[in-house]
């Protein structure tokens, strides 16, 4: 399979660059898994959507404000300092843009009077050693909300409530499980009203996630490690509700990743702390999910590459042109995607 296999033609038009005003008040492509069939909906219809006995996975990690502003001690060149983990007290990986400009032994000063030197460098990340050490409450001050490159403006105050899902509670996100973003808490009420279970997995997004597939072949390609954790109620939930043979929907790639990846034959879901390199392409037997909710994705990215296999390569790329023809918006504060069975 060729990485350029799944790219697609967008207008730059419709790669948003705006929320909608209201949460869930983006429209929705709702496609049949295995006939390939269309339907166009809005997110608020969703709960009529699902089966009465689905149960929804949501991912509840919270994105930090982990963009900061850095320059070069010597030069005062600007460096974009973006943490993606927590390493120990001191020590993050991230990434640092330019990378070229910052080397092992590079320090790179930061606001109230923090330090952060370059300890190595490792393909697009480095480790930095940051002294004293940082905390959500000095990033929530002095940094930005992560805002993926294709949203061409700066980051605003109401981008750090809209860039947050609603039941977002464990910090640790480089950046937002957006299909999460659509659900308001009148959806979630409506959800519940219908009596369709919800269960929450934490998986803290980070290069693995939005790193773009650069071999010419996909299968060459290497996911960077992600952390997520199973709580013992979920696994319990998924596990029963997939021995009842009732449908299991996950809530965006990042809840994919996280029950596939925990998923045991003969066990069910395993629950408790892991990390996982899981990269699902085209051929991949799926498991623990049966149906997807999802935003559009970006040509030639290892998400695009997953959804592919769920839904089925020229499926999901047609579809993905009968949303551009129809106007659809795309990726983070885009559209969505239902794919059903």
């Amino acid at each position: 399979m060729k990485t350029k296999d799944f790219s697609f033609e967008i207008p730059p038009e419709l790669i948003a660059q705006e929320p909608t005003t209201r949460r869930d008040g983006a429209r929705l492509l709702c496609l049949h898994r295995e006939r390939g069939t269309l339907r166009h909906a809005h997110v608020t219809d969703l709960p009529g959507l699902l089966p009465p006995d689905a149960l929804l996975v949501f991912n509840d990690t919270r994105v930090r404000h982990c963009r900061l502003a850095a320059k070069a001690q010597h030069s005062d060149r600007p460096v974009e300092l973006l943490l993606l983990e927590q390493q120990n007290d001191l020590e993050w990986s991230a990434i640092a843009g330019p990378v070229r400009r910052a080397k092992p032994g590079t320090r790179l000063l930061l606001a109230e009077g923090r330090t952060a030197e370059v300890i190595s460098v490792e393909e697009e990340r480095v480790r930095v050693r940051i002294a004293p050490p940082v905390d959500d409450d000095y990033l929530d001050r002095q940094g930005h909300v992560p805002l993926p490159p294709y949203i061409r403006r700066q980051d605003r105050p109401a981008d750090t409530e809209r860039y947050q899902t609603v039941y977002a509670r464990r910090p640790g996100s480089a950046a937002a499980p957006t299909a999460g973003l659509h659900f308001s808490q009148d959806l979630l009420a409506d959800i519940d009203h219908r009596g369709i279970e919800r269960r929450f997995v934490t998986l803290h997004v980070g290069l693995g996630t939005f790193r773009p597939i650069r071999s010419e072949t996909v299968t060459d390609h290497r996911m960077h490690q992600e952390t997520y954790e199973v709580p013992a109620e979920t696994a319990e939930a998924v596990t029963r509700a997939r021995g009842e043979g009732r449908t299991i929907v996950a809530v965006g790639t990042t809840s994919v990743r996280t029950l596939e990846s925990a998923w045991v034959d003969g066990e069910g879901l395993r629950p408790g702390p892991g990390r996982t390199d899981l990269y699902i392409y085209p051929g991949y037997r799926f498991q623990a999910v049966d149906e997807m909710f999802t935003n559009f994705h970006t040509p030639e990215s290892s998400l695009i590459v997953m959804v592919s296999a769920f839904a089925g390569q020229e499926r999901l790329l047609s579809a993905y042109r009968e949303a551009v023809v129809h106007r659809y918006r795309f990726f983070s504060y885009g559209d969505a995607m239902y794919i059903h069975r």
